[in-house]
């Protein structure tokens, strides 16, 4: 983003944002801190994986973009955002950290939230749909391989494109929705989520956990999902009217996607 679009900022209901990794070498924490700068929000809801401390637990990473980006999320609080905080699998077992913020956020396990159109939408990580959809074990462990290769290429090739001064490009993302079997994945986790909403009686689910930003309707129901920033660089917003949008970097003033009634590959 050039400092043209720094100097202005687009106000919305609430910013849904899950899946930031700070703590993993490869979190995109530059371009988050730009993002937030830019996003003026009356409530902010963190839905989990914020803080990464299953990797740090392997490997201790953290750098001062990743403290700019705790700093920026704190500063919003003071500012008058209600934060509220969801943890998710890579972040659930930090009791401590959580605790610390319950003085600034709110924790909970689970938020239902009430867009100002009156839709009931259930806030979750999503690692709760785990266990009903799975795949083989070699093929879980093959693509697991892959994918931390891939994404140590997509950071790297990323970080040369902004010293470029060229926009953030989501190749995870392309690869991912060009492979069948991560496609379906994908297809069973959104339809589990939608199915598990609809039978609590909410309106929708807003998750993460996939790091698969999309936003459409499942048989009625509104399946939101923030994605991530690792891959894809995205996050979700209630307008003030109440409209539900995909922001992506670097385009975060202007809308991915609205609600849509199929799965679209909308990786760009």
């Amino acid at each position: 983003m050039t400092s043209g679009h720094a100097k202005r900022s687009v106000k919305v209901r609430t910013l849904f944002l899950s899946d930031i990794h700070l703590g993993y070498k490869r979190a995109r924490a530059r371009e988050l801190s730009e993002f937030l700068a830019g996003i003026d929000a009356e409530r902010i809801v963190l839905v989990g994986d914020i803080i990464d401390a299953l990797s740090m637990g392997q490997r201790f990473f953290w750098s001062a973009e990743h403290t700019d980006v705790v700093r920026a999320l704190l500063a919003k609080r003071r500012s008058g955002a209600r934060v509220i905080y969801i943890p998710g699998n890579h972040d659930a077992s930090l009791a401590m950290f959580a605790e610390f913020l319950s003085g600034q956020f709110e924790v909970h396990r689970e938020w239902v939230h009430r867009t100002t159109l009156g839709q009931r939408l259930l806030v979750c990580h999503g690692d709760r749909f785990d266990g009903i959809v799975t795949c083989a074990p070699w093929l879980e462990k093959l693509g697991d391989a892959l994918y931390y290769m891939v994404v140590a290429a997509n950071h790297s090739v990323n970080n040369v494109r902004r010293r470029l001064g060229k926009p953030y490009l989501p190749f995870v993302e392309r690869i991912k929705l060009g492979i069948g079997p991560s496609v379906r994945y994908i297809e069973r986790y959104e339809e589990a989520a939608t199915r598990h909403a609809r039978a609590e009686g909410y309106d929708g689910i807003v998750c993460g956990h996939i790091h698969r930003a999309n936003l459409r309707q499942i048989d009625g129901t509104v399946y939101c999902n923030t994605g991530d920033w690792v891959e894809s660089c995205s996050a979700l917003i209630e307008t003030l009217d109440g409209e539900l949008q995909l922001l992506r970097w670097p385009n975060g003033r202007h809308p991915a996607r609205r609600t849509t009634t199929r799965l679209v590959a909308d990786a760009a």
